[in-house]
């Protein structure tokens, strides 16, 4: 199974993505202990972009565990190492990085400048090789140019950072754990054996994220339909996978697909995504779950030559 054959898509698409968390934390924030990401003038939650793709990464590779030779491996995985990956398209392709030696006369040294030629086209043919092999190079882009170089990718699909509809309220709980992990430590409690700590949460949060999808773009990467299919069953059912203690209740709610006739697209992304509001059912009561919420899509100002598909 290979993308070669694959045809990369021919229209422009714009979405509306919410997803929700109860009792949770969506997207902790490392230089202030965890805590959850605020946007401090107003109070919103904050879930970057960075925090989504590392998402669909994780669900695509799970996908795709079942063909490891097929075209949607992942290149930014947990715990890889880029160089790595990236010197696995110069094997595959049988040559050697940062030299042009492929195409050396035998027995003669090639001119450098015709030796620089050379190593271009090797980056080119190894960058073609990483957009067939890795499903998140040729959708979110990637630069492999810092080591074995592969060149730099520009993706089609670009998210924005998610925002809560509402101001989100940061909680701070102590926990214990009932063991110790040292004989230091236990000697010094006297045997009482308790590690106390502190858990991050929000009572409740729905976050409105957008995204885009390029089809120019998609023809340099060859990001193609299924890619495309594969993305859209990604984004609805990444947090099914991704469970843990501090993200146990977070959901996809509604996934809003605007489908342009054409690869230009037929109205600017902003008169779109203002087709979809949300407003709280009762104002005066902070809002725990997503039925607290209404959600209204105004089809009739949905411009000709745009399709609205939603998903699930």
């Amino acid at each position: 199974m290979t993308t070669t054959a694959r045809k990369p898509i021919d229209k422009r698409y714009d979405f509306v993505l919410l997803f929700d968390v109860e009792m949770g934390n969506p997207n902790g924030d490392p230089d202030a202990g965890n805590q959850p990401r605020l946007d401090p003038e107003t109070g919103h939650g904050i879930v970057t972009d960075v925090c989504l793709k590392r998402k669909v990464r994780n669900f695509v590779e799970l996908r795709a565990a079942d063909d490891p030779d097929g075209p949607n491996e992942i290149y930014v995985k947990e715990r890889a190492i880029l160089n790595r990956q990236g010197q696995r398209a110069y094997d595959a392709l049988g040559i050697k990085p940062g030299t042009g030696e492929t195409q050396l006369a035998e027995g003669g040294a090639k001119k450098k400048a015709t030796a620089k030629k050379t190593e271009q086209d090797d980056v080119q043919r190894a960058r073609k090789w990483m957009c067939d092999k890795f499903f998140d190079v040729r959708t979110f882009g990637a630069v492999m140019s810092l080591g074995v170089n592969c060149g730099q990718v520009r993706g089609p699909v670009q998210l924005t950072f998610a925002r809560s509809v509402d101001p989100v309220l940061p909680l701070e709980h102590s926990i214990t754990r009932m063991a110790v992990a040292t004989e230091k430590e236990a000697e010094a409690q006297g045997g009482d054996n308790r590690t106390m700590g502190r858990k991050n949460t929000i009572p409740y949060g729905l976050y409105r994220a957008h995204g885009f999808v390029s089809a120019p773009l998609a023809a340099q990467t060859g990001f193609s339909g299924q890619d495309l299919e594969l993305l859209w069953e990604a984004l609805v059912n990444m947090f099914e996978h991704d469970r843990s203690a501090a993200r146990g209740e977070m959901t996809t709610r509604a996934l809003y697909v605007f489908e342009h006739s054409g690869k230009l697209g037929n109205a600017p992304a902003h008169r779109l995504f203002d087709t979809v509001t949300i407003r709280r059912r009762d104002s005066a009561a902070p809002p725990r779950a997503f039925s607290d919420y209404e959600v209204r899509v105004d089809r009739a100002a949905i411009p000709e030559g745009v399709h609205l598909i939603e998903k699930p």
